[in-house]
């Protein structure tokens, strides 16, 4: 067990041994700002995914707690909590941290969905642990659950093009020609989510990351 910044202890204690499927409610956590100015912006990405699951949920009502907008379901027969925070980027941590601790959410039982700019539009990457990449959402709750073990789902949106500002890129919407693409990668995150709650993080790694 570890210290919180927000106080008291965090259970890190709930996958199975083997990364065989998980024990206890999963919490999906997608990145992104809220509002209708981001809606569809390439830093949203991980607010739509949630989305692709709260419709294969069979869109169970969602409730404002914690900073956050969240729902609890069954999603590929787990006890499972979507989680949008709703705190802007920079901040997700907090809005996470509180969730995590009102459900007892082990750490290895968080994953959370955010958008890359390391990786090509459309591809995969999953991560049990590591650094936030510059993450800015990622690198705040890492820092608020204290720990760098916190796996996530990146979904890359391509590399900063070089007459771009970087904080105007991610904040742009995608293009038609890029929707296809987009749309695709939504689809195959959605399906390696279902894989890492009943197979675990190492089987969704070895199917759907980048490169394999």
């Amino acid at each position: 067990m570890m210290d919180s910044p927000t106080g008291g202890p965090l259970n890190t204690g709930g996958a199975k041994a083997g990364g065989v499927g998980l024990d206890g409610m999963a919490m999906i956590v997608g990145l992104g700002n809220p509002g209708d100015k981001y809606r569809n912006t390439r830093h949203n990405i991980g607010f739509d995914c949630l989305s692709l699951l709260h419709e294969q949920m069979g869109r169970p009502a969602v409730q404002a707690k914690f900073e956050s907008q969240l729902v609890r379901g069954a999603l590929a027969g787990r006890e499972t909590c979507l989680v949008w925070p709703q705190t802007f980027m920079n901040c997700s941590g907090r809005a996470v941290a509180q969730v995590a601790r009102f459900y007892k959410v082990p750490i290895e039982n968080i994953l959370v969905v955010c958008d890359d700019l390391s990786l090509p539009l459309g591809k995969l990457r999953l991560r049990r642990s590591g650094s936030s990449g510059g993450q800015k959402g990622l690198g705040d709750i890492l820092k608020s659950l204290g720990s760098q073990d916190v796996p996530r789902l990146r979904i890359g949106i391509d590399p900063t093009p070089p007459e771009w500002d970087t904080a105007d890129y991610v904040l742009s919407r995608f293009s038609a020609e890029d929707r296809p693409l987009v749309v695709g990668a939504l689809t195959k995150a959605k399906e390696a989510i279902e894989c890492w709650l009943t197979q675990g993080l190492e089987a969704a790694m070895n199917r759907f990351n980048a490169g394999r």
